[in-house]
């Protein structure tokens, strides 16, 4: 009886096991990478807009910084709106309008995205910006004349020379006020370290311009000092960051103070900071307000509504319906022709059940193997049972001779004269002729049927073989001959190639009446040498034609050893060709005689002849 399946091991549960995971997964992963996606792509793109926003602020910034007014600032705003994809529009503080990339009469945002004042931002990525308040491009009366730029150049140069003589790297960066810089590979003040050789002070030491302007700020913070009542506070210059370029120099003022007057300082640097923006004021242009195309850039919050969760949720129930159900239909038709296969599989081997093929697809495919499979079977069975007939049979007849003699010799009937010992050995050989093509056959199947290639000169091959039967040809009265070509050779193992012709004549010698020709030839055929054996005996009928390759089959069917042979010959000339990668064919009509024909690679004469 057949075992029963459990139901947790069936192939349509777990089909629909495995598929209902699948769809929920599916869904699952999907929603999840809608809903990251777009919260990827909002966060990513209010990035983009921010950062869009920083820079356009920034370069609108350093225009101010530059410019003492907002005029010929159109050309900018229109090419800055060009390459960030956005309105940009500029007015003052009244909202009076500036400039504007929009067309003429185009209403403005509600409210403006940031303020442009170069003397009160901290957007600025410059160092120092955010500290000061200030725009480092706002420079104003210390930028550097020409004439000073030019000094101030040479005396870097210089300085860089004396570095690099110490070993050390810098790099001359520019000032907005002109005044040049040594910063090392890591982007710091060079001047930090200054080797002994190169410290002249020369280049550190204020210029005229940056004289005046630092004397003029210097009154400004002590009229500051002086209205705030600070006392014991002196203002005075001293050493900051030279990465602090908002007054294009190293020195700024600053303030001291006695020990314990820590508030003054401050009050004293407010004071600075008031007076610096009061002194840069007049070269900068008046505060401007930025509106920006789009309005509100605050992010929007990314939500789904109960509605839009029940839709979800019943359009990911009826995916998941409609998977179980299609599986179920798809798994129902997959399983039942396995389950005819598995039926035949179990039947007694002597049966040899067939399925009936009912689709074109894979398993109506398997089951055409599965019928193609047990057709071979049966018929291996049927040869594996005739072959042991066959050499029970090839066996017994000369073993019965041998041990019959053998007998009445021992029982002193017969005298072992020279004919008897003649014909006990003319047994023997047939008992060795079939053991030798049993155990050919037996190493080809097994492929271990070793081969000795050489070169062959195909015309000795067929003398050898002619040679070899011409007295068996002359005693039968059958006429052998050999035509072949010139320079044919082939790349084989001459013992095994005789042995194949030596079958292929001996054969066609047999089955040749008296008065009749076999005739051996070989010819070129493209890539390819072509050896046939021709006969003019009885032939082989059409329906045996298919069979002549079969071990141990003869056209005899009585089995009859008058013509010899062990019906094994032609089994091995198909196994020995196939060793040499070639092919044998046979073609025959009945009383017309037969013609086998082999196909072998041709290797070409070797070197030297």
């Amino acid at each position: 009886m057949r075992p029963r399946i459990p139901l947790r091991k069936r192939l349509l549960v777990r089909l629909l096991v495995a598929t209902v995971l699948i769809a929920l997964c599916s869904v699952g992963a999907t929603a999840w990478l809608a809903v990251e996606t777009t919260t990827r792509a909002i966060q990513e793109e209010q990035g983009q807009d921010l950062a869009d926003d920083m820079r356009i602020l920034a370069q609108l910034s350093g225009y101010a910084a530059t410019h003492p007014d907002w005029k010929g600032v159109a050309p900018t705003v229109r090419a800055l709106s060009r390459k960030m994809g956005r309105r940009i529009a500029l007015t003052t503080s009244d909202r009076t309008l500036i400039a504007d990339s929009a067309r003429h009469g185009t209403s403005l945002p509600p409210r403006a995205a940031a303020n442009v004042d170069p003397l009160h931002t901290d957007t600025y990525t410059e160092p120092g910006a955010q500290l000061s308040g200030l725009d480092p491009r706002v420079v104003g009366p210390y930028r550097l004349t020409a004439k000073e730029r030019v000094r101030l150049a040479k005396l870097a140069k210089d300085r860089q020379a004396c570095f690099k003589q110490n070993g050390i790297d810098t790099t001359i960066t520019m000032t907005p006020s002109g005044r040049p810089v040594l910063t090392d590979a890591d982007g710091n003040n060079a001047n930090d370290s200054v080797p002994e050789p190169c410290a002249d002070g020369k280049l550190n030491t204020l210029t005229a311009t940056e004289t005046r302007a630092l004397k003029d700020l210097t009154i400004g913070t002590r009229t500051c000092m002086e209205r705030a009542g600070i006392v014991d506070t002196d203002p005075m210059f001293f050493s900051v960051d030279v990465t602090d370029k908002s007054l294009g120099s190293r020195y700024v003022p600053g303030a001291y103070a006695k020990p314990g007057h820590a508030a003054d300082v401050r009050k004293a640097q407010t004071c600075t900071d008031s007076a610096r923006r009061a002194q840069l004021d007049p070269y900068v242009a008046p505060v401007a307000e930025l509106f920006l195309g789009g309005g509100d850039t605050t992010a929007p919050r990314f939500d789904v509504s109960p509605a839009n969760k029940a839709k979800v949720v019943g359009a990911a129930a009826a995916v998941l319906a409609l998977t179980v159900l299609v599986t179920a239909v798809v798994a129902t038709r997959l399983v039942r022709p396995l389950r005819a296969l598995t039926e035949a599989a179990q039947q007694p081997p002597e049966l040899h059940v067939r399925v009936p093929v009912k689709t074109r697809d894979e398993t109506g495919i398997l089951a055409e193997a599965f019928n193609d499979l047990t057709e071979r079977r049966e018929r291996m069975e049927a040869q594996r049972k005739a072959m042991v007939s066959d050499i029970a049979h090839e066996l017994r007849s000369p073993l019965t001779n041998i041990r019959g003699w053998l007998e009445v010799t021992r029982d002193g009937f017969v005298e072992p004269d020279p004919a008897l010992l003649g014909s006990l050995h003319d047994e023997a050989m047939v008992l060795q002729r079939v053991i030798d093509d049993l155990q050919d056959l037996a190493a080809a199947d097994a492929g271990t049927l070793r081969l000795h290639r050489e070169p062959v000169r195909v015309e000795d091959l067929v003398d050898q073989v002619v040679a070899a039967h011409r007295v068996s040809a002359d005693t039968a009265g059958v006429t052998l001959t050999g035509k072949t070509d010139n320079s044919l050779w082939l790349e084989a193992d001459p013992v095994r190639m005789r042995q194949v012709l030596g079958n292929l004549v001996s054969n066609a010698l047999r089955h040749t009446p008296a008065d009749g020709t076999v005739t051996v030839t070989a010819r070129r055929d493209g890539d390819d040498i072509v050896l046939t054996v021709t006969d003019t005996g009885i032939g082989i009928a059409p329906e045996n034609l298919q069979h002549v390759f079969e071990r141990f089959w003869r056209a005899d069917q009585s089995r009859s050893r008058r013509t010899g042979g062990s019906g094994l010959g032609l089994s091995i000339v198909r196994d020995l060709v196939a060793a040499h990668d070639g092919t044998v064919e046979a073609a025959s009509e009945s009383g017309a005689g037969s013609v086998f024909t082999l196909r072998l690679p041709n290797s070409g004469a070797p070197e030297g002849e």
